[in-house]
């Protein structure tokens, strides 16, 4: 078979196999949701926490795979801790996993400018805060730890220039509406299929750029330490900030016990007079802001995603310095692309 016969052939086994999507089924599944969420609110947040706890328990017991993978990694994170802490760590991770569904369908309800301090307290964030008020640019980072959705929320409700890249789900109505939530407190959506030629521009506007970062890059990622072992991390993050000389913070969000009540934090901000000498600052910015997540995890371990896959793909062949400012931005655009297809 040639080369251009087995493109084409690759091409229509990918388009047979992507299912469909039913516009029909889809709504009924948006108006599902929809008298879902009129349901829980008629319960207060820590009643449908607690619910959602006894669920995140359901889904570790019968999700095989899931706990499978999450007790792998916690094995591999931590092989100094007994498998009675490994296996308790890894459920309660489930059951945050959970309450995030709650937090989501919560925040906007709940928190507003007059009430904030009821629901949060922000912790050694002032630096990040200035910076954005600056209005120079800015990237903020973090991973999926707890509830990381809040944070956008804030920053928008506060009238901070965010901006975040998503991937809209498959139903365009649930997503419609979630993101329609966000939207009205003023954070601003994009689409990560187009992000790739926004960013720099929104970048160079003053803007902050908001991205979860702890997915796996494929074999094209560069590979950093990451609780002892290489992980895949994107390039598109630390070529956007070394292209257009802006800081990067690292943030989280921890919840505080079992309540609707969170820490909010950047323990990190990387500046770029920080990698302006270094051999590799790609590199060493891409693996300085994962030592920083790596660090908020361990102080609460119990409220990472240890079912995601961080550790997909092993190193492989050495990837190639970009060679002038148009080689960063060629392979920023790139990267951008191929983290576009990251669920």
């Amino acid at each position: 078979m040639s080369l251009k016969s087995r493109s084409m052939a690759d091409s229509a086994g990918r388009k047979k196999g992507k299912k469909k999507q039913n516009l029909f089924t889809d709504w009924l599944a948006y108006i599902g949701l929809r008298m879902l969420v009129v349901f829980l609110y008629l319960f207060d947040v820590e009643a449908n926490l607690r619910t959602a706890c006894f669920l995140g328990r359901l889904l570790w017991r019968y999700y095989d795979r899931g706990r499978k993978r999450a007790l792998d990694n916690l094995r591999a994170s931590f092989p100094e801790k007994d498998e009675e802490w490994i296996r308790q760590t890894g459920r309660r991770s489930f059951e945050h996993i959970a309450m995030l569904a709650i937090d989501v369908l919560f925040t906007p309800r709940l928190v507003k400018k007059n009430n904030w301090r009821e629901y949060s307290r922000f912790k050694t964030a002032e630096r990040a805060k200035w910076l954005m008020k600056e209005g120079g640019g800015m990237i903020m980072v973090a991973g999926h730890y707890s509830n990381f959705e809040i944070m956008g929320y804030m920053l928008g409700l506060f009238g901070f220039n965010v901006y975040s890249i998503a991937r809209p789900l498959d139903n365009k109505f649930v997503s419609r509406y979630l993101y329609g939530v966000r939207q009205r407190v003023g954070q601003k959506i994009i689409d990560k299929k187009g992000a790739a030629e926004m960013m720099g521009e929104i970048a160079l506007r003053g803007a902050t750029l908001c991205f979860i970062v702890d997915q796996d890059a494929g074999r094209k990622g560069i590979f950093v330490d990451f609780f002892g072992r290489k992980a895949s991390t994107y390039k598109s993050i630390g070529l956007l900030a070394i292209t257009n000389n802006i800081p990067i913070g690292v943030a989280y969000s921890r919840r505080v016990d079992n309540r609707f009540f969170f820490e909010i934090g950047v323990n990190r901000v990387i500046l770029p007079e920080e990698w302006a000498d270094r051999e590799d600052p790609l590199e060493w910015v891409t693996a300085e802001y994962t030592k920083a997540i790596e660090r908020f995890v361990r102080e609460d371990p119990s409220q990472y995603w240890w079912l995601h896959r961080r550790w997909k793909h092993r190193p492989g062949e050495k990837r190639k310095k970009p060679e002038s400012e148009n080689g960063g931005r060629e392979i920023l655009v790139s990267s951008a692309k191929e983290a576009s297809t990251e669920a």
